[in-house]
């Protein structure tokens, strides 16, 4: 285990190794900005790029729809995605390494559906129609409303699984209770579906597609707050995931309050995927999947790396998978959870098979 340790360390001291890192996360960056730009200038309507430009450094356009779309609609939708990339999968990577599993992630062991639960009490729970608009019309406070709705359920759940993996020390077996947790929440919820009114049950079901669209300027900047938050909580705690990676019982040995750990672990995960969750529904896979490519890409398990590449390459996933949902030159606009489901899957299963040791990651 100490070899391990002391084999990242030279790694990372490597100059040839530092400096192929530094070219993919300047590729990562890179991708980034070009998807950012596409996803602007695409769309059910393309504007040039000349306007858009002209339109973000404040010159205005002589085409008003053209300069509303970008506004109102483009911009907040391409910074949504941005966040959401880049929090479900810093939130992954957490929950990876916390359960030393490679299949952990926020949608897999219930803490997506934790968070649903929690908005559907605010959707569903009141016995009168409470749709998002009507949420969204109590301003800042329905926003913070969302918010603390989402991430207690996603609290909720990750305590759940935290007490269940003390018990479970088998990572298959500790997955597969994730996942009936997560379909018992689902039960939960369909049966809560069942004895509400049909403009609430169609309200929730148009949210559970997950749209990045939905999130106004206001609510952006909540969201963009509550982000902020939970990846300073995980870079902080940067140094105690690299421990995690050889054990508790190491990583106690070396000093780490464990318990201190996962309480930082649950809020920042609860804050990032709770509040993704709550403004652009659930969004499944990213979390899986970028993780698994930094480390493929960047072949390193330090987590002072792999923080801020998986915010680079979970941003620029996240973009391309909105530019594909929105089928530029269509009216139609996919639901963003069937893309990132298309786009993960493949992800996760070339990583796999490129890497059948993909388990040493975490041992």
């Amino acid at each position: 285990m100490v070899e391990h340790t002391q084999g990242i360390a030279q790694q990372a001291l490597s100059l040839p190794v530092l400096t192929s890192r530094m070219v993919w996360m300047a590729w990562m960056a890179l991708a980034v900005l070009l998807f950012l730009v596409l996803d602007l200038v695409l769309g059910s309507v393309n504007i040039p790029l000349t306007e858009v430009v002209k339109i973000l450094t404040g010159q205005g356009s002589e085409n008003i729809a053209w300069l509303k779309i970008v506004q109102n609609i483009r911009v907040p939708k391409a910074f949504t995605a941005i966040l959401a990339g880049a929090a479900l999968s810093v939130s992954g990577l957490q929950m990876q390494t916390l359960f030393r599993n490679p299949l952990a992630g926020p949608s897999v062991l219930g803490i997506t559906s934790g968070a649903s639960l929690g908005v559907a009490i605010l959707m569903l729970g009141t016995g009168h129609i409470t749709s998002s608009f009507a949420i969204r019309q109590l301003g800042i406070g329905g926003s913070w409303l969302v918010i603390l709705a989402s991430s207690t359920g996603s609290a909720v759940v990750m305590l759940m699984v935290i007490g269940l993996s003390l018990r479970i020390k088998d990572n298959v077996i500790l997955l597969i209770m994730g996942l009936m947790l997560s379909n018992l929440i689902i039960a939960m919820v369909s049966i809560w579906q069942y004895f509400s009114e049909p403009e609430q049950i169609q309200e929730y079901l148009m949210w559970t597609f997950g749209s990045l669209g939905g999130v106004s300027r206001e609510q952006l900047t909540i969201l963009s707050l509550t982000i902020l938050v939970g990846i300073a909580l995980t870079f902080s705690s940067s140094k105690f995931l690299n421990l995690l990676l050889l054990g508790e019982g190491y990583a106690s040995s070396m000093g780490v309050n464990i318990r201190y750990v996962k309480l930082l672990v649950i809020i920042s995960t609860s804050l990032l995927a709770g509040a993704i969750t709550g403004f652009c529904g659930p969004i499944g896979f990213i979390g899986i999947a970028v993780p698994h490519l930094c480390r493929a890409l960047l072949n390193t398990a330090d987590h002072r790396i792999l923080i801020p590449a998986c915010c680079l390459l979970g941003a620029a996933v996240m973009l391309l998978c909105d530019i594909v949902a929105q089928l530029p030159g269509h009216q139609g606009v996919l639901p963003v959870n069937a893309v990132t489901a298309m786009v993960g899957s493949p992800v996760v299963m070339w990583v796999i098979l490129r890497r059948k040791n993909i388990k040493s990651s975490f041992s």
